[in-house]
């Protein structure tokens, strides 16, 4: 059996424990939620456990405090299966009078909320898995810390072992915890049955709506043409028609994407607001990315063959796996990770902001000379765009690249860091 590899949730689970009574671990399937919570746990109930889910079901309607008699912490898995037992817990915290009680995992949003009559405020905290980091996965060497980059450092060093032929496979490998010890073939194939499963299975169990495998996966190859931009849903509907059949109207678009990310499959970024020197309109849409990279290549039928020889793509694609990696460093150091575009077209792909108001502006580039100068300074003009006299200077401007042997700060003071080096 292969050893469990330590995971950035791993702290922030136990933080988190020791102020609430109960930690809900939420996040796609296969990320590795179940396996992360029971290095912890004292005693767990696997609510989809085919022995006992039926007789789990009826105790979670009639009786449900004596599923919730155990060791503490205690694990309920897969907990939106029974979703009368949110209720049960936040009493049982509040009776208990301690913290660390629970941990509750969930691959998919409760279907039926009505059964929920609390919020959970101030007994439950919240924790977003996510598929594996770089780092997490051992391919990140780890030199260089987003956290310390917040200190802006006059100089950084790393080094990256990572080719862009690396880095094409991990993207359509994806950050799924299993894969990282199967053979490159092996592990490919198990992306393309993740999307298999989401396609036939998954978008339809999460709420009991039948849905169509043949619009879910226009909609996700729809998608993935659209990763880091704001295409709204009335353009991705367009694009969907031309391979659809059937009418198709906006509603079900909404409809389809939201069950997406009732699943954790989809992951979009929100839009940063500055204080800007200029009257320049922001932006306000979200960006479209899904939580890993390999569901992009997956839903492209793509591999890492063809990456490499559609460049464009693979900038999407990579640009998909950089904010990925970035959403778990920042959340370690009670950050988060956001998008800005404006009315003149100036653009930032990863605004990395603090809970104290520090900020660091991020631009992801395949690599090489010219888009570095390009994301470089573009980095600069944004920087001189922000109003530093109502919020602070950013603490650091970064070119976040594919390829690249080391980590390096220009003359300009923007730091050129290869994904391969980055950690938390």
């Amino acid at each position: 059996m292969e050893k469990y590899k330590s995971r950035i949730a791993d702290e922030i689970l136990e933080r988190k424990l020791k102020g609430k009574g109960a930690v809900l671990i939420e996040g796609p399937k296969w990320c590795g939620k179940t396996t992360t919570a029971e290095q912890i746990s004292k005693s767990v109930l696997y609510m989809a456990d085919p022995a006992n889910q039926e007789q789990n079901l009826t105790l979670a309607d009639i009786n449900p405090a004596l599923l919730l008699t155990g060791d503490t912490p205690r694990l309920i898995d897969e907990w939106q299966l029974a979703p009368k037992l949110w209720d049960a817990i936040r009493f049982e915290v509040d009776h208990r009078g301690e913290e660390g009680q629970f941990i509750l995992t969930g691959s998919a949003v409760p279907v039926d909320r009505s059964k929920i009559a609390h919020t959970g405020t101030g007994r439950f905290s919240w924790l977003l898995m996510r598929p594996m980091t770089l780092y997490e996965s051992g391919e990140s060497t780890g030199t260089i810390s987003l956290k310390d980059l917040f200190n802006s450092p006059s100089t950084v060093n790393g080094i990256n072992n990572l080719s862009l032929e690396d880095i094409a496979y991990l993207c359509c490998r994806g950050g799924w915890p299993r894969s990282i010890f199967l053979d490159k073939d092996i592990a490919l194939d198990s992306a393309f049955d993740y999307y298999d499963a989401i396609v036939n299975s998954d978008i339809s169990r999460v709420d009991g709506v039948s849905r169509n495998p043949l619009r879910v996966k226009n909609l996700m190859r729809s998608y993935a043409r659209n990763i880091g931009s704001q295409a709204s849903i009335e353009t991705i509907k367009n694009d969907m028609i031309n391979n659809d059949s059937f009418a198709l109207d906006t509603d079900t678009v909404f409809s389809y994407i939201n069950a997406l990310k009732k699943i954790f499959v989809i992951e979009e970024s929100p839009a940063w607001n500055p204080n800007l020197r200029s009257k320049t309109a922001i932006r306000t849409s979200d960006t479209r990315y899904f939580i890993d990279p390999s569901i992009a290549t997956a839903s492209l039928g793509i591999g890492p063959e063809d990456l490499i020889n559609d460049l464009n793509t693979f900038g999407l694609v990579f640009e998909t796996l950089c904010v990925r990696d970035l959403r778990v460093y920042a959340e370690s150091i009670n950050g988060s990770v956001y998008h800005y575009r404006d009315s003149s077209s100036l653009e930032c792909d990863a605004v990395i902001h603090l809970r104290n108001g520090s900020y660091g502006l991020v631009e992801i580039k395949l690599g090489g000379d010219k888009l570095i100068d390009e994301g470089a300074k573009n980095l600069i003009k944004m920087q001189n765009k922000i109003d530093t006299e109502k919020m602070k200077k950013p603490s650091f401007m970064m070119v976040l690249t594919a390829t690249g042997n080391y980590a390096y700060k220009r003359d300009d003071d923007v730091y050129v860091i290869p994904v391969g080096c980055l950690k938390n």
